[in-house]
């Protein structure tokens, strides 16, 4: 059986077309042919379904129609050329923002690959231009513009070459192809592109470029882990200028809670909260938080007291709520807790003792997460603070029925807190020279408290004291709430109308440090009740005070507040020294703990068993100091034959 041409092709009438009009004489050369075998089969129909199918050696009317079209045609290496030439042309075009009759690459490409050539003759040729264009083009990217930019150049190409597969490339192209567009515009620029852009869409919150930063970079092997890594340096990096710059200590907790927000929401809107960005994150934090030493500790435990300070009116109670939910999260961070708990238990003390809590549920809630998180040994003098308080309110019911019960009732209201000397920090007494009204009625406390509770000790504290002053002035009577120091120094001029600095220290017996602050407090703060003379606003040796009769005020109980001495670095200093004394009995006590149950231990194991055991950091040196202190204590001894060894001596 022999089937005629469809057309008739003559090369050498081609040559002086340009190749647009070559595609198209090919396209309606092709689509003769396929038209012209249709309508032979359809004539032969019968035979085609009957003969032919009953021969296997035979082949269809229509794959013979193809073989003719392939043998003295598609073949021809000259008219292949030109062919593959013309589609890869169009393609150029297109990619260069021209437009193309797709309708007509359709085709070709059909015909290509319906004649079994589109591999060998098209799509080799096709992805070596293809590279070749977007290697050259990567590298202008990257030169010429910023990232942003790129990233959705990158975007808009992958769409392109998405499109052409739909509309006229085969399928089988599509892998190949996307592959080579990711790898010249992404794969090879990498490192480049985080290195130059990164940074700075973080610091711009950027969180459309992120989304698509993470969204090209999932495609390209090795793109996500590349991220990661870059993302982990950014965030120890900027964290650690947070934490590691003395002139931010003011803003530090608050920088790193908006700087956890912040990485937080990029988690969640940009990385598909892919759980090694999650652990990266933390990893980071954990890192730079701890760079440096107990300073972040201390500064938490602050910010925490600004926060559950009364006069906090930045938040109601549900987003205070939420302010220690974030600041438990970065405390999980630190690795000193112990110094948290040292800052954090002396500011509770304040808070406590002066009523400044803003809220009793609030402090419980703190003091619930905290032992949530470090366990009941953590919070167990933070929550005897607690009980102490409220035992005292009970003991002073009994008091007041006690004090009814006497023959001569006194005139002053007495309130004590009693204190279990454990739980709260320790305070330097100091012996000031209270009114005998007072004195006596601390006698009748002292004799009703050890009378209930025999053998126990009392020790007065009055830097914690306060009091409710009722005042006469021309305007009228007021109530003055006042620290314990400006009391004894307002009653002084119920005795007297002016006296010298000098005077009032001998009377009331305060520290001269002290006392400034108190009289600067009374006579150069808001509420004047005192005068000084000469004006100032400091108080300077052989300054004068008279009481101010002529003191005004719209309220009638009026706060005068002490003026604050800003903690010292001495006392700063003070605490972080009682943390580390406490924490090498911590080290003693393990250290024999350990020993005791093994026996025999070398060093090695006996320091991997101690860093197993001890909840705050410490340096290999230190635990080599606290062990040869316990050998000399005769806690333990060496090994004579092996000094790495070391034996409990019971």
């Amino acid at each position: 059986m022999v089937l005629p041409c469809g057309c008739i092709f003559n090369l050498e009438s081609t040559e002086s077309m340009d190749n647009l009009s070559f595609l198209k004489r090919m396209n309606r050369c092709w689509q003769d042919h396929c038209r012209q075998t249709i309508m032979i089969r359809s004539i032969f129909l019968f035979l085609d379904r009957t003969y032919v199918l009953q021969n296997s050696l035979l082949p269809s009317i229509w794959d013979t129609g193809l073989e003719l079209f392939r043998t003295h045609i598609a073949s021809d290496s000259a008219v292949q050329k030109r062919t593959v030439e013309g589609i890869l042309e169009q393609i150029e075009l297109e990619r260069n923002g021209e437009t193309v009759d797709r309708s007509l690459l359709r085709s070709l490409l059909g015909m290509l690959s319906d004649l079994q050539v589109y591999k060998d003759s098209f799509e080799e040729r096709f992805l070596t231009e293809t590279n070749r264009l977007y290697a050259a083009e990567g590298q202008r990217l990257m030169q010429e513009r910023d990232v942003p930019e790129c990233l959705h150049h990158v975007a808009r190409r992958l769409e392109e070459e998405n499109d052409r597969i739909v509309s006229y490339l085969d399928q089988s192209t599509q892998k190949p192809l996307i592959c080579c567009v990711e790898k010249q515009l992404l794969g090879e620029h990498m490192n480049a592109i985080l290195q130059k852009g990164l940074s700075s869409l973080l610091n711009e919150n950027r969180v459309t470029e992120l989304a698509l930063l993470y969204q090209l970079f999932s495609k390209v092997k090795g793109g996500l882990l590349t991220l990661l890594q870059f993302w982990r340096d950014y965030i120890k990096s900027f964290g650690g200028e947070i934490v590691c710059t003395p002139e931010k200590d003011k803003d530090m907790v608050q920088d790193l809670l908006d700087f956890k927000d912040k990485m937080d929401n990029v988690v969640q809107s940009c990385f598909a909260r892919n759980e090694a960005f999650i652990n990266a994150m933390k990893e980071a934090f954990e890192t730079f938080i701890n760079k440096r030493p107990n300073k972040p500790a201390e500064l938490i435990a602050k910010y925490v007291d600004s926060k559950l300070r009364a006069g906090n009116k930045e938040a109601t109670e549900e987003e205070l709520e939420r302010i220690l939910d974030k600041i438990m999260i970065i405390f999980r961070f630190i690795h000193g807790k112990d110094v948290f708990e040292a800052f954090y238990k002396k500011d509770l003390a304040k808070r406590l003792l002066v009523g400044k809590s803003a809220s009793v549920d609030a402090e419980k809630s703190m003091l619930s997460k905290l032992k949530h998180e470090c366990g009941g040994a953590f919070t167990s003098k933070l929550e005897g603070m607690f009980k102490d308080m409220e035992l005292s309110k009970d003991i002073m019911i009994q008091f007041k029925q006690y004090i009814q019960n006497q023959s001569e009732p006194s005139i002053i209201e007495l309130t004590v807190n009693i204190l279990t000397m454990g739980y709260w920090p320790s305070y330097t007494p100091m012996e000031v020279h209270l009114p005998s009204e007072m004195v006596k009625l601390q006698e009748v406390f002292k004799l009703f408290y050890l009378g209930k509770h025999s053998g126990r000790k009392l020790q007065w504290q009055p830097t914690l004291g306060h009091a409710v002053l009722k005042a006469e002035f021309k305007e009228g009577k007021k109530e003055l709430q006042v620290s314990l120091f400006q009391t004894l120094v307002v009653l002084m001029f119920n005795e007297g109308e002016e006296f010298s600095m000098e005077e009032i220290r001998a009377a009331t017996g305060i520290e001269e440090g002290e006392l400034r602050r108190t009289l600067q407090s009374l006579a150069c703060g808001k509420a004047r009740v005192l005068n000084k003379n000469p004006r100032g606003k400091d108080v300077e040796d052989g300054d004068r005070f008279n009481f101010n009769n002529d003191f005004k005020h719209k309220l009638f109980r009026i706060k005068i507040n002490q003026i604050q001495m800003k903690e010292t670095v001495e006392e700063q200093v003070s605490t972080t020294e009682r943390v580390f004394q406490d924490r090498q009995y911590q080290i003693d006590a393990a250290v024999v703990r350990i020993m005791k149950m093994r026996k025999t231990l070398s060093h090695n194991l006996l320091v991997s068993e101690l860093y197993n055991q001890l909840k705050f950091p410490v340096k290999p040196g230190d635990l080599k100091k606290r062990i040869e202190s316990l050998i000399d204590r005769d806690y333990m001894e060496r090994d004579k034959e092996s000094p790495n060894q070391y034996h409990y001596v019971a």
